[in-house]
């Protein structure tokens, strides 16, 4: 299951304890690179709060030396915070004891490095399965669990090869197979492309907007590209000398970029290929439910002012759709046997370059689904070409 994360007045400081102490005292009143000057400390990340909502795919970008690393070790205590609190799931991170922190560490979050840090002497399988060896889970168990994870990035086939058989984009899998083998409820990803070549690391890119689709859980990952902070997030915090620039949406920072310094960073971004489906859908206006009585869905028709509505079942699968004529004409109790069958979905991962030529011939809201076929939102021509005029 998702978790959502909380991150309130958070500070991050490197530095002997004395030098951490003067650090805090002059931390509100004065840049990092002042506090740094004046003490010797390191302000890695000052006072940054933001909520990350369940099931998200939240992107931290900045350069070299932004605090991004730092800040993502904070949330399995690899960094411990100087000020503020982390909550997952509701759970202080900073209050739990020894034991409950292992046990977090080896059930909940898992970690993908930029390095890929395998093993050499083992096979593809017994990568992915050592952290479940660590955890003394069963070698039948483990092993299962291990080659379900091998299968979901695609290397199936390859468990029984060494790291020095596998290209640099396989050995990347290895290590988000392994991520994944605890099903944590949160996986964190620490500029895990960032080596890869260009070919290759556009195929990573869309493995996991694909596997995001298909696991339920939050994802948070770091990266210096903005295209590819664009490219992969749902939302996208921007971080400059330790401090948080701007947050929000891919489509808010090309509408309102806080300052020059997120106009500059985002100039030389092609909209086309960066902005996703799902970065500017809407939320339908209603939806009905199959099991929906017939004279119910007809007054939301009336009272919306809409000609027709999307049909999903009581999951979010998403079912077809019924025009508010079909619903006058009938006598039914339920819609269940008026759903109309519809074509024109789009991926809601689809890059509107991509979905471009569904979208110009269409004179009506088109349904934007997941990779399960699970209804998203809405999306029509006019938000495509007001999302690139801005």
């Amino acid at each position: 299951m998702a978790q959502a994360v909380s991150i309130k007045n958070l500070s991050v400081i490197f530095g002997k304890e004395k030098q951490k102490k003067e650090a805090l005292e002059l931390l509100d009143s004065h840049s990092p690179l002042d506090v740094r000057k004046k003490t010797g400390a390191t302000v890695a990340v000052k006072n940054v709060d933001f909520e990350i909502e369940e099931g998200e795919l939240f992107v931290i970008v900045g350069l070299s030396g932004s605090g991004k690393s730092s800040f993502i070790r904070t949330l399995n205590l690899l960094n411990r915070p100087a000020t503020g609190t982390i909550e997952v799931g509701g759970r202080s991170l900073t209050e739990m004891s020894k034991d409950e922190l292992r046990e977090y560490r080896r059930n909940d979050v898992s970690m993908v490095f930029q390095h890929f840090g395998l093993l050499s002497h083992r096979t593809v399988l017994g990568n992915v399965e050592y952290p479940l060896e660590v955890q003394k889970v069963d070698k039948e168990e483990r092993q299962e669990r291990s080659m379900d994870a091998i299968k979901l990035v695609g290397l199936d086939g390859w468990e029984h090869h060494m790291p020095n058989q596998l290209s640099g984009g396989m050995r990347q899998r290895v290590g988000l197979a392994r991520a994944l083998t605890n099903d944590p409820e949160l996986l964190l990803m620490d500029e895990p492309y960032s080596a890869l070549d260009p070919l290759i690391r556009r195929e990573m890119q869309n493995e996991l907007l694909k596997l995001e689709d298909e696991m339920d859980r939050t994802i948070i990952f770091i990266t210096h590209d903005m295209n590819e902070a664009f490219r992969m997030g749902d939302r996208i915090a921007l971080l400059k000398d330790a401090e948080l620039v701007q947050l929000g949406t891919p489509e808010e920072f090309f509408k309102n970029p806080a300052n020059q310094y997120v106009k500059d960073f985002i100039a030389d971004v092609d909209k086309t290929r960066i902005l996703k489906v799902r970065n500017i859908m809407r939320k339908p206006t209603a939806v009905a439910k199959l099991g929906d009585s017939r004279e119910t869905i007809l007054e939301t028709l009336k009272e919306k002012d809409m000609q027709f509505i999307y049909v999903t079942d009581d999951k979010r699968y998403f079912k077809g759709f019924i025009t508010l004529e079909k619903l006058k004409k009938s006598k039914a109790k339920t819609i269940d046997n008026l759903v109309e069958n519809d074509k024109t979905q789009i991926y809601r991962n689809d890059y509107l370059q991509d979905a471009w030529g569904k979208l110009s011939a269409a004179t009506f809201d088109l349904p934007v689904v997941d990779g399960k076929g699970r209804l998203r939102g809405i999306l029509n021509h006019d938000n495509v070409v007001d999302a690139l005029a801005k």
